[in-house]
């Protein structure tokens, strides 16, 4: 051991030991965000493979820990600036109520504590491992509608060159054999999520040339998305072939145990001739000099974590006193020529709406026979697990029999969305949130709005207003509803006032 490396030594303790006691604190500061992430790593699917992060990211310090024990450890005092930055990013994840803000935030927290506690010397020697933390981030749920679309139309591509016949409705495909969607399930996000945290890996430990990184990259998005494709061509084609049982039986066996495993693998061949990092190459091109001067790094670690400990201390005593219930109940209203009849069909309709205070729901029926289904969530206030507009909120309930396959022409102040279920059935949903401002059909438009009253103190109840009729004819049908129904923001706000 060189004589540097010996004088270094004493001054990583103690920066090592600091910083390790800072992450401690973070994660009992934040332990709700940390056990949350913790319990999507064990039980989802999709984010098993964050399990492995950590392992690999101490495995990644310890290739670096020869030419890292070289550099200089120095607390530095700029890198309270990203601790504060991470630290509002949480509020603003907490006061839209988006999780995957509040923990990307963390994660964010304990890298902006070892820029503090190391400085940026010991950074960039240690750049890579601590990006690589990124992937602890449960993410890749808001990717599921656009690869089920991209899913779908290679399958649909797959098969017309194959000569089978079949036909498309959003991300139902309707074959001589029978009547496929492609799932939430079958979009394969998890194996692109995964698929992207790897290649990353790779593209660190085996290469050394950027364009050569960047073009492995795009290869890893790509084959996942072009080979879950043809995995959804596969089974329909099997379907095809034998029966619809025996090609979904065959496809989860081989899907869930062989295929991620060979795509994997051909990607690797694919790259291994162009890996131009050999074995024995310093990871370091030159050793980073401290910057700044010498502080102590205890002191620098509580002002970290006084200042992490700021939005929490704003969502307790500003966010959270604004928050009230609506205790009294609430019916359907009496709209002009129609009549609430009873609701009854073989798939019946229900929409979600997770924490609502209050949710209501009803079938109408006017002279000429035309039917609507109607349904109204009003909540006190959102937060996580009580929102207008989140992941599977809404008209198409993924727990259900139905799915999203299309958006429809909007109205004014809402969206429009075309759901089907099993035996070809399909509906015409018209969606209206309505929050302080008005109404709207835009999820970020609601995220927006409900963050500017969370922080600043505004109105914070909000409500949605949804309007439904089975095909054909649903849409006249909804438009005359509407009508007589009166503006959506209007009806929800009184509503909300009777509930109050």
């Amino acid at each position: 051991m060189d004589a540097s490396l010996r004088w270094h030594d004493g001054e990583w303790r103690e920066h090592v030991a600091v910083l390790a006691a800072t992450v401690a604190a973070l994660l009992v500061l934040f332990a709700r965000d940390a056990a949350a992430m913790a319990h999507q790593w064990w039980a989802s699917s999709t984010y098993q493979h964050c399990l492995f992060i950590l392992p690999i990211v101490a495995w990644l310090v310890w290739q670096r820990h020869r030419e890292v024990a070289r550099v200089e450890p120095r607390a530095w005092l700029p890198g309270l600036l990203f601790v504060a930055l991470a630290a509002f990013l949480w509020l603003i994840g907490e006061a839209a109520g988006v999780a995957l803000v509040r923990h990307a935030a963390l994660i964010a927290l304990v890298q902006a504590s070892v820029l503090a506690i190391l400085g940026p010397a010991a950074v960039r020697a240690l750049l890579f491992p601590l990006f690589y933390l990124v992937f602890l981030v449960p993410f890749g749920d808001e990717f599921v509608p656009p690869l089920q679309t991209v899913t779908a139309k290679i399958t649909m591509a797959l098969l017309h060159i194959s000569g089978v016949p079949a036909r498309i409705d959003g991300v139902f495909i309707t074959t001589p054999s029978g009547w496929f969607e492609v799932a939430e399930a079958c979009s394969g996000v998890k194996f692109l999520v995964a698929m992207v945290a790897y290649g990353a890996l790779v593209a660190n430990v085996c290469f050394r040339s950027w364009p050569r990184r960047i073009a492995f990259m795009g290869l890893c998005v790509v084959a996942p998305i072009l080979a879950n494709g043809v995995r959804a061509f596969a089974t329909i084609y099997a379907a095809h072939l034998t029966s619809v049982a025996a090609a979904t039986g065959f496809d989860h066996i081989v899907y869930g145990w062989f295929f991620f495993a060979f795509v994997m693998a051909l990607v690797i061949a694919i790259g291994w001739r162009f890996f131009d990092r050999r074995i024995g190459d310093p990871w370091l091109t030159a050793i980073p000099r401290a910057v700044g001067k010498p502080r102590n790094a205890l002191a620098v670690a509580l002002a970290a974590l006084g200042i992490a400990a700021l939005p929490i201390v704003w969502n307790g005593t500003v966010i959270a006193t604004q928050r009230r219930p609506l205790p009294h109940q609430v019916f359907l209203p009496q709209v002009a020529r129609w009549t609430q009849v009873t609701n009854t069909g073989c798939h019946p309709w229900t929409p979600r709406f997770d924490g609502a205070d209050h949710r209501l729901y009803g079938r109408y029926r006017d002279a000429s026979g035309r039917q609507v289904d109607v349904a109204i969530a009003l909540y006190g206030w959102q937060g996580e697990g009580r929102k207008l507009a989140g992941f599977g909120q809404g008209a198409a309930d993924p727990d259900h029999k139905w799915a999203w396959a299309a958006n429809a022409l909007a109205p004014p102040g809402g969206k429009a969305e075309r759901i089907l279920a099993p035996g070809r059935v399909a509906r015409e949903a018209l969606t209206f949130y309505v929050l302080a401002g008005g109404a709207t059909g835009d999820a970020m438009t609601v995220r927006l709005r409900t963050l500017r009253a969370h922080l600043l103190g505004g109105d914070q109840r909000a409500g949605v207003v949804i309007v439904s009729a089975v095909e054909p004819n649903a849409r006249p049908a909804v438009d005359a509803f509407l009508t007589a129904f009166g503006a959506p923001a209007a009806r929800a706000r009184a509503l909300l006032d009777q509930a109050d």
